[in-house]
């Protein structure tokens, strides 16, 4: 499974940003898709996770501002970032867990989301 994580970029606080993660390869062996964060000194985060049947879940920190969302046909989960603060800056990565061996995880590579006026 390959994952390819497109958007980011610089937005001044209070503003929005989407974010696009794109799966290909052997689909089938994976349901959950994740983001995570990780900004500079601090450890890695999940910040949202979709199943594959659309129930999602979000860390305390993000909830009511993002939004994850999943199109299945199209294999690509997008993150939906409104009302963006500089807390929120950090490199963003998508993920998905191995559903046949769950200790083996997908990662996209990184893309920089940067908030600051």
């Amino acid at each position: 499974v390959q994952l390819q994580a497109s958007g980011g970029g610089l937005v001044q606080p209070g503003g929005s940003l989407r974010l696009s993660c794109e799966a290909s390869g052997n689909i089938g062996r994976i349901n959950v898709m994740n983001w995570y964060r990780q900004a500079p000194g601090k450890q890695r985060e999940l910040v949202a996770m979709i199943r594959r049947d659309g129930t999602s879940n979000y860390a305390d920190s993000v909830k009511v501002r993002f939004t994850i969302s999943r199109d299945n046909a199209k294999n690509t989960v997008d993150l939906r970032m409104d009302s963006l603060k500089p807390e929120d800056t950090a490199v963003y990565y998508c993920n998905a867990p191995d559903i046949i061996t769950p200790w083996r995880n997908y990662w996209g590579e990184g893309t920089q989301v940067t908030v600051s006026s």
